[in-house]
C-alpha cells in the first residue's frame, strides 16, 4: 500500500479515526484524573460522537479503502448516522443517572466509544476478516459495560451470561468464515459473490452460510439464538440495556444486510430459507413469550426479539424494497426503544428505590401524566397500531414479503403482531386505570427530553416519514 492509497483509505475512514483517537485521549484524561474525571468525559464522548456524526452527514466521500476491507457506500452511511444518534441518546440517559446507576467512572464512556468504533467499523466491512475485527472490538467493550456494576450480582451475572454465550456465537462465526475461505479461495464480500455466481454452490459453503448467519443472528438476538437476552436486559444497568437495545442491533442488522445481500445474493435460495425460519420463530417466540413477563426489563427484551423477527421479514424477501423496509423498521425501533428505555430509567421512587415491574407503572396517568402519554404512544407505535411509526414499519417490510410472494410469512408476521399488541396495551391498562401504588421521583431534563421527542416521532411520523423513506431507499440501491 502506497502512501496516497494510505491517506486515502484514512480520509474515508475519518468517523472512524475520530472516535479511535478520541477514545484513548479520553482515556488518558481519566487514568490521569481518576473518576473524578467522569463528567468531563462523557461530556467529551458525546462530543466526539456528534462531531463522526456531522462529518458523516456533511463531508463523507464514497469508495473502497483498505484494499477492499472498508466500504464507505450510502448504506453504511446511513446506518452510521443512525447508530451514532443510538450511541449519543444512550450516553445523554445516563448523566442524569452515573451515580445512583453505578455508572459514574470514567471506564464508561470510553468503552461506550469503542463500542461505537467497532458498530462503525462493522457496518463498513467488505471483508471477512474486517468483519471479525470488529464484531470483537464492539462486543468485548460490551461485555465489560454489561458487569461494569461490579457491585451487583445481577450485573456481574449478565456480564458472564453474555461473555459466554458470546464467545460461543463468536466461534462459530469463525468457523463458517474459515468453510466459505476454504471453499472460496476469498474473504472479501465482493471475491466471494464472484466465485458462487461462476459456479455450482458446494455444501460446504452452504454449511459455511449458516454457521456466519449463526454468528450474526447472536448479536441481534433472533431465535434460536437469543438465550442472553432476557437475563442480560435485566441485569445490565439500564442505560447500558437501553444501549445494548439500540446501537448493537443497529450495527448487527446492517452487516447481516450486507453479508447476504453481497457476498452471498447468488446462492438467494439457500440463504432466504434460513432467514424465513429465524424471522418465523423469533416473532412467534417474541409473541408468546412477552405476555407472562411482571419485569418491563424482560418484557422489552422478548419484545426485542420479536422486532428483529419482523425486520428479518424484509430481509427474507431480497429485493430492493425489503431492504429498504428493513432500514426503515430498524430508524423506528430504535426511535422506540429508546424512548421507552428512557421511561423506565425514570421508574424510581422518592426515597432512591429503582424499581422495574410493570405493576410499579400503576397510576402514572395521574402522578406523571407527561410522561404516560409518551410511554402510552411509544407502546402504541410498539404494537403496531395505525397511524404511528411502528406501523409504517411493519407495513413496509410486509409489503415487501407479499411482493416477494412470501404469503405464508407476512400472514403469520401479522397475526404474531395482533399478539403481541396484547403486552403492550397490558403496560396502557396499568398506567391509566390502575390505582397508583406511589410517586416516582422528578424525571431529570435529559429523560424527559428523549421520551418527551420520541413520543413526538412515533405521533408525527406521518408528516416527516417521506424524507426517511427517500433516504431509506437511496441507501437501499447501495446494493442493487
Amino acid at each position: 500500500m502506497t502512501v496516497e492509497t494510505l491517506l486515502a483509505s484514512l480520509h474515508l475512514a475519518v468517523p472512524e479515526l475520530i472516535l479511535a483517537v478520541g477514545a484513548l485521549a479520553l482515556l488518558m484524561i481519566g487514568v490521569f484524573n481518576g473518576d473524578k474525571s467522569a463528567p468531563t468525559v462523557t461530556g467529551l464522548a458525546v462530543a466526539l460522537l456528534i462531531a463522526s456524526g456531522l462529518w458523516l452527514l456533511i463531508a463523507s466521500p464514497e469508495g473502497e479503502a483498505f484494499g477492499g476491507a472498508y466500504l464507505a457506500d450510502p448504506f453504511a452511511r446511513f446506518m452510521k448516522v443512525l447508530a451514532l444518534i443510538g450511541s449519543i441518546v444512550a450516553m445523554i440517559m445516563t448523566v442524569g443517572n452515573a451515580r445512583s446507576e453505578h455508572l459514574d467512572r470514567f471506564e464508561y464512556p470510553v468503552l461506550l466509544l469503542l463500542a461505537t468504533l467497532g458498530i462503525l467499523l462493522m457496518i463498513s466491512a467488505n471483508d471477512m476478516i474486517s468483519l471479525y475485527m470488529s464484531l470483537e472490538l464492539q462486543s468485548l467493550a460490551l461485555y465489560v459495560i454489561a458487569a461494569i456494576n461490579r457491585d451487583s450480582l445481577r450485573s456481574t451475572e449478565a456480564g458472564l451470561k453474555y461473555f459466554v454465550l458470546g464467545a460461543l456465537s463468536s466461534g462459530m462465526l469463525l468457523y463458517g468464515m474459515s468453510l466459505v475461505y476454504g471453499f472460496t479461495g476469498n474473504t472479501g464480500f465482493d471475491e466471494i459473490a464472484k466465485v458462487l455466481a461462476g459456479e455450482t454452490r458446494s455444501l460446504g459453503v452452504v454449511i459455511g452460510l449458516v454457521f456466519v448467519l449463526t454468528g450474526l443472528c447472536f448479536k441481534i438476538s433472533a431465535v434460536p439464538f437469543h438465550m442472553w437476552t432476557p437475563d442480560v436486559y435485566e441485569g445490565a444497568p439500564t442505560p447500558v440495556t437501553a444501549f445494548l437495545a439500540a446501537a448493537p442491533k443497529i450495527g448487527a442488522m446492517a452487516i447481516l444486510v450486507r453479508v447476504v445481500s453481497d457476498a452471498f445474493q447468488p446462492v438467494i435460495a439457500d440463504w432466504q430459507q434460513i432467514i424465513v425460519f429465524i424471522s418465523l420463530a423469533s416473532m412467534l417466540l417474541g409473541s408468546f413469550a412477552a405476555i407472562g413477563q411482571k419485569n418491563i426489563k424482560r418484557l422489552m427484551a422478548y419484545s426485542s426479539i420479536g422486532h428483529m423477527g419482523y425486520a428479518l421479514v424484509g430481509l427474507a424477501a431480497g429485493n430492493q424494497s425489503g431492504v429498504s423496509g428493513v432500514i426503515i423498521y430498524m430508524t423506528v425501533y430504535m426511535v422506540m426503544t429508546l424512548g421507552t428505555f428512557a421511561c423506565i430509567i425514570a421508574m424510581r421512587r422518592k426515597e432512591g428505590e429503582t424499581v422495574e415491574g410493570i405493576d410499579d407503572l400503576a397510576g402514572l396517568s395521574q402522578t406523571n401524566p407527561f410522561m404516560a402519554v409518551a410511554l402510552t404512544a411509544l407502546m402504541f407505535s410498539l404494537a403496531g397500531i395505525p397511524p404511528l411509526a411502528g406501523f409504517f414499519g411493519k407495513y413496509f417490510v410486509f409489503l415487501a414479503a407479499i411482493e416477494a410472494k412470501l404469503y405464508a410469512l407476512a400472514i403469520i408476521g401479522i397475526l404474531s403482531s395482533v399478539v403481541g399488541a396484547y403486552y403492550y396495551l397490558r403496560v396502557v391498562k396499568v398506567m391509566w386505570f390502575d390505582e397508583p401504588k406511589g410517586e416516582f421521583d422528578r424525571v431529570s431534563t435529559e429523560l424527559r427530553l428523549v421520551f418527551g421527542l420520541s413520543g413526538l416521532f412515533v405521533l408525527a411520523y406521518l408528516f416527516f416519514g417521506g424524507p426517511v423513506g427517500t433516504a431509506a431507499e437511496a441507501a437501499a440501491k447501495s446494493f442493487f
